[in-house]
């Protein structure tokens, strides 16, 4: 009889002691840094998506741009480069984790996006390209796309920020802890050189 009772009190304290375990992963956090991480990854595959269709409309506006009597050399070849050097570099899930690697990421677009600026304030001078429907068709393609990279850059900083607040804030750092998560790096706000406008001298 006693060991009887003795059984069931053990069963009992066993139960409530699987049931504070359960409970503590589920408010530590434990699941919900899943979904984060995995908002963070959908995020970033969007900026990636975005910059490699601008990547790809980059060869097609040089060509047009090459055909018009006079145009900048130094100016195309700014674009060629920045752009071959964004097409070197080695890409994989593992930038989203590496402030380095996101920052070297970041630097190589920069120079893409301010070279093919320039490319299209000189091209105001060269009114035999602005009326190349061809050249037309480019420049729009490029300034939606340089939409979709602005929105897709902001989804993923927002998507880093509600990730990094499960990782730090307690009790979901707990649960961040237990899956080996840690802050993550994040763009900055602004593209070194942004704020200023291109310089076209003649």
């Amino acid at each position: 009889m006693w060991m009887l009772r003795s059984a069931t009190g053990l069963r009992r304290w066993l139960a409530c002691v699987g049931l504070l375990c359960l409970m503590s992963v589920f408010g530590c956090g434990y699941n919900e840094i899943i979904d984060r991480d995995e908002g963070v990854k959908a995020a970033w595959a969007e900026v990636e998506n975005q910059y490699q269709r601008r990547a790809d409309l980059v060869p097609n506006l040089v060509r047009v741009v090459k055909g018009a009597a006079a145009f900048e050399k130094e100016t195309l070849e700014a674009v060629v480069n920045a752009r071959s050097k964004v097409g070197s570099m080695q890409i994989d899930s593992s930038i989203i984790d590496d402030p380095e690697k996101l920052k070297q990421f970041e630097q190589a677009q920069g120079q893409l996006s301010s070279a093919l600026s320039r490319l299209l304030v000189v091209s105001e001078n060269y009114p035999d390209l602005k009326s190349v429907a061809t050249f037309r068709d480019l420049q729009a393609q490029l300034e939606g796309t340089e939409n979709r990279i602005t929105i897709a850059r902001r989804r993923f900083i927002e998507a880093v920020q509600a990730y990094n607040q499960v990782v730090l804030r307690f009790p979901t750092s707990i649960g961040a802890g237990m899956r080996g998560k840690k802050e993550r790096p994040t763009f900055s706000a602004v593209t070194p050189g942004a704020e200023k406008a291109p310089e076209v001298a003649f």
